[in-house]
């Protein structure tokens, strides 16, 4: 059972993490090549779409299974394979509180103006947004990669 939490665990973390890196080396590019008025649109519906079914089970695997991991007893187990596992649900921790605090908040700030009156226009809602969640993105990018390295450093023999 420790081994198969362990590999889910590995598995989560590595699906989040890849999920997370396509978002900033591709997603995010291409809708920076976009008009204001093209941008503002597309991120909304992004952030609409990707907060669901597998993306949430996903999200809450990175966190889940490695807790587990450590919560079941394992003979064997060496003092710094348990410490990588905690490194990297720390890490998976710091991930979601970035998403909760930063990004989220964004999101909804975005999602928000679409109905604000008076209308805002599409470069103020922009400017507002995409530098901040590109910052915060690529900061729980490499939280989720660290998290991902530890947890796959934890399961080598």
């Amino acid at each position: 059972m420790p081994t198969l939490l362990l590999a889910l665990a590995v598995i989560s973390t590595g699906l989040y993490a890849g999920f997370m890196l396509i978002f900033l080396t591709g997603i995010m590019p291409g809708l920076a090549r976009l008009s204001d008025e093209q941008f503002v649109p597309a991120m909304r519906r992004l952030n609409e779409t990707v907060p669901r079914g597998v993306f949430l089970v996903v999200f809450l695997a990175i966190i889940a299974f490695p807790a587990a991991a450590l919560a079941v007893p394992v003979d064997g187990r060496t003092g710094s394979e348990r410490w990588l596992i905690v490194a990297g649900l720390v890490c998976a921790v710091l991930n979601h509180l970035v998403t909760v605090a930063g990004n989220i908040p964004l999101n909804n700030a975005l999602a928000a103006s679409e109905n604000a009156t008076p209308p805002v226009p599409y470069s103020q809602v922009r400017t507002a947004f995409e530098t901040r969640w590109n910052r915060l993105h690529l900061t729980r990018t490499l939280l989720s990669l660290a998290a991902f390295a530890l947890l796959v450093c934890a399961g080598l023999p």
